[in-house]
């Protein structure tokens, strides 16, 4: 296995298995690129990016630059004269000065079954849309939106109960495994790019707090995957007496006919919905603590014949 000399580029803690991985195969890190820290919290202290605190621990160079459109900053990166430049949920803009700098390019570590779930948010989609899998795909990048070649993928079931996070934890792991089986391929020649086929793109935009909350109007299936793929963030919730209620786990039910959608139809609770009904089995008050739907309404009244807007 040929050691390279890498540049790896990530923020989100989806990426911090793979920097791991790289380092424990033996590659060097000539510098980690994050984004900037940022105000965060209630008292909007700094905080440093998850893969910062990865790159400290690994006691690796940093550098966070808010942009890499200026040629101070793109001499800069082409000085560190990698190899290849690995790329997982960054977050910034590579122009072309960037992405030819290395010897091969930038590599991407994408969560989707490319071309299917380009863009910001391909974990979430691919569960709000009912996929029965998605997975990883290693890119070369290019100027395009995820639009690359191909060099590796591998798929991951979704299964009915599947989260957003758990799949989050299940492709980071995945994903690198692949990106070091991609650059041993690379600096051995035996990897050949494969161009994305034309058909089946789809764009997974980035995800809005606004579409968490439960629509009572849609379907039951479409909410229950609504509440898997909103969960651990933003969290999906219905709006009661001016609060605020997160569903943690909820699954389908029986429609009863006649309800109008938003009714709660009994004491599980269970919510009357456009098509079918949603049973809610774990439920969250602001500042408490998430619990079993028998917990939550000792303390909180939710009583049959209600309607939540």
């Amino acid at each position: 296995m040929a050691q390279l000399r890498l540049v790896f580029m990530g923020t989100a803690d989806i990426a911090a298995p793979a920097l791991k991985a790289l380092v424990a195969a033996g590659h060097g890190i000539a510098c980690v690129y994050t984004q900037p820290p940022r105000p965060a919290g209630r008292g909007q202290r700094e905080r440093r990016t998850a893969i910062h605190d990865a790159a400290d621990a690994l006691g690796l160079a940093v550098r966070h630059p808010k942009s890499l459109k200026d040629a101070e900053a793109q001499k800069a990166f082409a000085a560190l004269g990698a190899d290849a430049a690995v790329v997982m949920a960054y977050g910034l803009i590579l122009p072309g000065a960037v992405l030819d700098a290395p010897r091969f390019g930038c590599i991407n570590i994408h969560a989707s079954l490319l071309p299917r779930w380009r863009g910001a948010a391909p974990i979430q989609r691919a569960i709000l849309a009912g996929d029965a899998a998605t997975g990883v795909t290693i890119m070369q990048m290019d100027e395009g939106l995820d639009t690359g070649a191909m060099l590796l993928r591998d798929a991951v079931p979704i299964g009915p109960d599947t989260t957003a996070g758990a799949l989050h934890d299940a492709l980071a792991a995945l994903g690198a495994r692949l990106i070091v089986e991609a650059l041993d391929g690379l600096a051995a020649g035996t990897l050949t790019p494969t161009p994305q086929p034309a058909e089946g793109a789809t764009y997974a935009r980035k995800l809005d707090r606004d579409e968490a909350r439960l629509d009572w109007r849609e379907d039951a299936a479409a909410l229950e995957r609504r509440v898997r793929g909103f969960d651990p963030w933003p969290g999906a919730w219905f709006a009661h007496d001016g609060a605020r209620i997160r569903v943690a786990a909820a699954a389908v039910a029986p429609a009863r006919p006649g309800a109008a959608p938003g009714t709660v139809l009994d004491d599980a609770p269970t919510v009357a919905c456009g098509d079918g009904a949603l049973r809610l089995l774990r439920l969250q008050r602001p500042g408490r603590a998430a619990m079993d739907a028998a917990a939550f309404l000792r303390g909180y009244a939710l009583p049959p014949g209600t309607v939540l807007p």
